[in-house]
């Protein structure tokens, strides 16, 4: 079966050498080749960049880790792609490596992945909205007790009867510490 691969890999990079060459000359090819290379390593490492900012993103909770999975591996296979020679391989790299290409492939890209990636997917997603919101949330670990009250007539009537009032009291510890609100709100 690799033997197969490789045997289609070399004939189609020939063929396709051979095509381009005639159409626009030797000269000219070995200038696109060049250049492609040159544009897909300057891709390749923006977006390995880009990649990373997205796993930092997911793994503080602020995007989705399944996002960030599926853009790596497209990212990597368009890395793989442009180190392999030929200009076949070389057009399928950088349409990897170029974001909206990536964008447009994911849904196909968790597909062949499989249920088992898209099972991943789904629990990172979950962990990260949940996990990570109260990590962030945590501030510096002082855990204040309390009670929640949902309020409807009968409980209204019912601490009214017990004489006392719903009232919210505390105290402002650090006024200079700007606030987020991001993640879900609970």
């Amino acid at each position: 079966m690799i033997a197969a691969v490789f045997l289609l890999y070399v004939i189609v990079e020939i063929a396709a050498l051979v095509i381009v060459g005639n159409a626009i000359g030797v000269a000219w090819t070995v200038l696109l080749f060049l250049a492609g290379s040159l544009v897909g390593l300057i891709l390749l490492r923006s977006q390995w960049r880009r990649v990373m900012d997205g796993f930092r993103k997911a793994t503080r909770g602020e995007g989705s880790p399944s996002l960030a999975v599926a853009d790596g591996a497209l990212v990597a296979a368009g890395s793989a792609l442009m180190f392999v020679p030929g200009l076949v391989t070389s057009v399928l790299g950088l349409l990897l490596l170029i974001p909206p290409t990536r964008w447009a492939l994911r849904p196909l890209a968790v597909l062949l992945a499989g249920k088992r990636a898209a099972a991943f997917a789904a629990g990172g997603d979950a962990f990260a909205g949940t996990v990570g919101y109260a990590a962030r949330m945590r501030g510096n670990g002082e855990v204040i007790d309390g009670e929640i009250i949902v309020e409807t007539p009968e409980t209204t009537e019912y601490v009214a009867s017990k004489g006392k009032e719903l009232v919210l009291e505390g105290e402002i510890l650090d006024t200079d510490t700007p606030t987020r609100s991001r993640g879900p709100q609970y």
